[in-house]
């Protein structure tokens, strides 16, 4: 065993080096993906990567698989991808379908040179229950100026079943018990056997590709669901549009499937930006004389409120709010409520214009403060000169003369803007639901109708409330899981039966500023589907910090199933202590560590890479208290998730977004009470390099 870990070390060590060797790089770009949903040829992987950030959905189907996989490129050298797959008549002769969830990751080793291949390293199925456990090393050279490009490799598990030509060790039986655990053991483990393929590019569109696959089916084959006649494969790859693939292959000698793949890519929206209206160019000052420039106006207390009317009348118009505005004879500092840019620093940019053309000249420094909910977030200090001499500069130029710091707290400073509170909204929007991963129907739907409001009595006392109403769907048809603890979560099929109508919640909540880099919220009511009662948090966050920690605590009590004024008999206290850290490079983390709705004690981490537009792609893991076999299916709570801001996509300003999460089971261990309005969420969105990261349209 020493040696053997010693050898595996030595290689390790080699490929590492492998990189100082290589003049050149070349990035090896996918021009495709395998039938797993990874960049590769037809069911077999390549060293390949796909383009950093692309985000991809695809749908395969031949013989009795059918099978969906997202995938995202999670950095230029880590692709990760989660898969569901269907294997009909598993059990033999018709006897049941079998219904599979997998994950898989590969780590680019090494980049393409003049002389050298790429080189990556990948686990397939590396957490749950095997079906498709298997490792590779593989290399992939490019020639005929990337139109030709060769694979090679060798696998283990599944990749080293046929014709093997080493082992190293014995690779032990898989004992997954609930699933959901690491597959450790088997990693790199017993026979392995090589594999390899070409790819030929004929042109932008088409792509042909063959392979010797290392995969004997043995438990498809085993099972008589298919026959392995060859271990050939051949598959065609065309591009319909940029965003959307086709592939047909013939596999095992026997069958033909198809699969479509939908490439998106976080760094590229989908919809042209810019198509918001125009912005009123910067009035410049005229020049200067003594009594044009004069502070003396400021004297007469209507023209102080003149001017607050005015300003507030056209940041109305830009669909901005003047919550409050204080005005000396060389300065003025404003609150702003963004209610339509996604982008704060393009919500500071174009009041930052107004106030060139509403400001008397003698007004030299704008302070724009945002604020959210009643709280002041961050405050942007711009000298009126720079602004007339950089208009047509570019926005790095504005930045580097700007000031983003704390807000000012001081509301005696500040006068309201009369009639802007109370305030009254509403919304009527169909929605749709999407539960997965039912063994009995994996994809169940719901569509309806909501029905929400909300009144602003202050801008941070806060009432709101939402109803909906089903139109047509079959979530509530899904079987209730069972469970070893108390249910708060894997009732949700009950939940929708019963509650049609439902008041999907009515609650007050209110927000403050303690004190400097301290925000609160205190929120009660009916906070979510299932559970009703208070919550209160505290978030500590410096406005230029990268760590911010917080502290929530809740008395809730559980919802009666038909989602309306009653209770059940359970309720609990819950809370967590939270600590959030910004890398710097585009990923976040979160923890989060306390007592869960069901009584669990635990934490749970999320890793998230955030993009400058909005977009976020994570994952995250909790752990408990409880056992796997306590916990059921799945071992413990884990899950992807995913935000896309509504301006991407149609390239219109809006601070919508839709946000996914993607739970491979919903059970009970780790659940976390939902609540509208957590305080990290939209408050480091309004601090400095929410701002700084978005500048870019500070001028749009």
């Amino acid at each position: 065993m020493r040696g053997r870990a010693t050898k595996s070390l030595a290689i390790w060590a080699i490929m590492a080096a492998l990189p100082n060797l290589a003049v050149a790089e070349i990035s090896t770009v996918s021009t495709s993906y395998n039938i797993s949903g990874l960049p590769g040829l037809v069911d077999l992987p390549t060293a390949e990567v796909a383009p950093d950030s692309e985000f991809v959905l695809s749908y395969m189907q031949y013989g009795p698989q059918a099978r969906g996989a997202l995938t995202f490129q999670v950095s230029p050298r880590i692709t990760a991808s989660f898969r569901y797959t269907k294997l009909a008549d598993f059990g033999g002769g018709g006897a049941y379908d079998y219904f599979d969830r997998s994950f898989d990751v590969r780590f680019r080793l090494l980049n393409e040179s003049k002389y050298l291949p790429a080189v990556s390293v990948g686990l397939n199925d590396f957490i749950g229950t095997g079906v498709y456990s298997s490792e590779y090393i593989v290399a992939t050279k490019s020639f005929m100026e990337n139109r030709l490009r060769v694979t090679g490799g060798i696998g283990w598990g599944r990749l080293g079943s046929r014709n093997p030509i080493g082992s190293l060790g014995s690779r032990p039986e898989l004992d997954y018990g609930e699933g959901g655990t690491l597959t450790t053991g088997q990693w790199f483990r017993g026979d392995f056997a090589p594999f390899g393929g070409v790819s030929y590019k004929v042109n932008d569109k088409l792509t042909l590709k063959a392979e010797y696959s290392s995969d004997t089916y043995a438990r498809e084959v085993d099972v008589g669901i298919l026959e392995n006649k060859s271990p050939l494969n051949f598959g065609i790859d065309y591009k319909l549009s940029p965003i959307t693939n086709l592939s047909l292959f013939y596999l095992n000698g026997e069958t033909l499937g198809a699969q479509m793949t939908l490439q998106f890519n976080a760094r590229r929206p989908a919809a042209r930006s810019g198509l918001e209206k125009a912005p009123l160019p910067v009035a410049p000052r005229p020049t200067y004389d003594a009594q044009t420039w004069s502070a003396d106006w400021v004297s007469d207390p209507t023209n102080k409120t003149d001017l607050q009317k005015l300003l507030a009348d056209e940041l109305a118009k830009d669909g901005q709010g003047l919550e409050a505005m204080a005005l000396s004879g060389n300065s003025v500092e404003l609150r702003v409520i963004n209610n339509r840019y996604f982008s704060p620093a393009q919500a500071v940019g174009r009041a930052t214009r107004l106030l060139t053309r509403v400001m008397p000249p003698s007004v030299e420094t704008f302070r724009i403060t945002l604020s959210e909910r009643g709280l002041p977030l961050s405050t942007v200090t711009v000298k009126r000169t720079d602004v007339e001499r950089l208009e047509n500069a570019s926005s790095a130029a504005i930045f580097d003369q700007a000031v983003i710091s704390e807000a000012n707290l001081r509301d005696g400073e500040l006068v309201r803007t009369p009639d802007i509170f109370p305030r009254f909204k509403w919304s009527l929007t169909p929605y749709a639901e999407l539960s997965l991963f039912d063994p009995d129907n994996p994809v169940r739907t719901e569509f309806g109708v909501r029905a929400a409001a909300s009144y602003e009595i202050t801008p941070s006392l806060i009432l709101s409330g939402a109803i909906t109403k089903a139109i047509w769907g079959n979530i509530g048809t899904g079987e209730v899981a069972p469970s070893n603890i108390q249910p708060v979560r894997t009732h949700g099929p009950i939940y929708a039966q019963q509650g049609d109508p439902a008041i999907e919640h009515l609650t007050a909540a209110w927000y403050a500023r303690p004190a400097k880099n301290l925000y609160s919220r205190v929120t009660v009511g009916y906070l979510e589907q299932m559970f009703g009662g208070v919550s209160a948090e505290v978030l500590w966050k410096p406005v230029d910090s990268r760590l911010a920690f917080g502290a929530e605590v809740a008395w809730v009590k559980q919802r009666d199933y038909d989602q309306l004024f009653g209770f059940q008999d359970y309720s609990t206290t819950t809370g967590h202590v939270s600590a959030y850290y910004d890398w710097s490079n585009g990923f976040t983390t979160e923890v989060h560590a306390g007592k869960y709705l069901a009584g669990d004690w635990g934490a749970t981490l999320a890793v998230d890479r955030k993009f400058n537009n909005g977009w976020t792609v994570g994952a995250y893991a909790t752990v408990t208290n409880i056992s796997a076999e306590e916990y059921g299916e799945g071992s413990f709570d884990k899950g992807i998730r995913f935000t896309i801001p509504l301006e991407w996509a149609l390239g219109q300003p809006s601070k919508g977004k839709s946000i996914t999460d993607i739970q491979s089971l919903a059970r009970d261990g780790g659940a976390r009470l939902e609540v509208d309005g957590r305080l990290f969420e939209w408050v480091n969105d309004g601090h400095g390099d929410a701002l700084a990261s978005r500048w870019g349209k500070f001028w749009r």
